[in-house]
């Protein structure tokens, strides 16, 4: 199977796992299963450290990509053809964070699923979304 790990997700499987579900760890770590990361979370990550909301004691942001390659997870790029089509993603209640609502079609646009605590979700359900917690 093929994972997408929200941006929180991410951060938890990298710095404090015990934040993850037991259901999540187990796919994390079954080798079978590909765990992608999409350059969006980073690009989140840098933002909520700019605005300080996020902040990471004695971690350099810069190491996470770093971190996903040593966790044998696959980077993805943002794709012309999924920022091209993002209009397509036609929900009543949109998710309040644009950056997530791009990770959403990324999932969804690549038939993956994507893992993630994030409350907002359901209406995606109806363009194809799938979600573990």
């Amino acid at each position: 199977m093929i994972y997408l790990l929200d941006t929180p997700v991410f951060i938890w499987a990298t710095l404090e796992t015990s934040q993850l579900s037991k259901a999540v760890q187990q796919v994390i770590t079954d080798k079978s299963n590909e765990i992608c990361v999409s350059t969006v979370s980073f690009w989140e990550i840098a933002l909520k450290v700019k605005r300080n909301t996020f902040s990471f004691n004695g971690i350099d942001i810069k190491d996470f990509p770093k971190y996903a390659r040593i966790m044998e997870f696959t980077i993805l790029d943002l794709t012309a053809e999924e920022t091209i089509s993002f209009h397509e993603l036609a929900v009543t209640h949109l998710h309040p964070d644009p950056l997530n609502r791009m990770v959403i079609w990324q999932a969804i646009s690549q038939d993956m699923i994507l893992i993630s605590r994030d409350g907002m979700l359901e209406p995606y359900k109806e363009c194809g979304l799938k979600v573990l917690w």
